[in-house]
């Protein structure tokens, strides 16, 4: 590995949950998992509603419009509530590209945070590590409006 790269060249932004006041899943969109070696879901919790619980995942598609879509087996987090005092907590949820089913043509994948009961404050960035090709910001989301330094 290149020891003289900045983190933002190993290191990209791939999709996001804009952080928001949610009730019912949101997600991010379908990410094509070819692009980078590994990747990371950081899911982000602010204040929790009253009796609030909150659930995120990876679900793998066929194609870039969620064909096919299925969970991937050990890719969620154990449920956040707000009885477990779980306002402002972050949880992360590692992917490496091979965790995917590619033999049976799987090569997306999302992230979905579903909070339930009550609104709860949320958000997600997928950070994806190790570019295949090129720097990881050549594949930076369109919403990464600067990278400093």
């Amino acid at each position: 590995m290149h020891t003289n790269l900045k983190p933002s060249q190993r290191v990209s932004v791939v999709d996001s949950i804009n952080p928001q006041s949610a009730a019912a899943a949101v997600t991010t969109g379908w990410i094509d998992a070819g692009k980078f070696h590994n990747y990371m879901a950081v899911i982000s919790l602010g204040v929790l509603g009253a009796a609030a619980t909150v659930d995120a995942k990876i679900q793998q598609a066929t194609s870039a419009a969620g064909a096919g879509a299925k969970d991937i087996a050990g890719k969620a987090i154990t449920q956040r509530t707000k009885a477990g005092a779980d306002d402002n907590k972050q949880v992360m949820i590692n992917l490496k590209q091979e965790d995917l089913d590619i033999n049976n043509g799987f090569g997306f994948f999302q992230v979905s945070v579903t909070p339930a009961v009550a609104a709860c404050l949320v958000g997600c960035s997928v950070l994806g590590f190790d570019a295949r090709y090129g720097f990881a910001t050549d594949s930076d989301a369109a919403t990464v409006a600067e990278v400093v330094g």
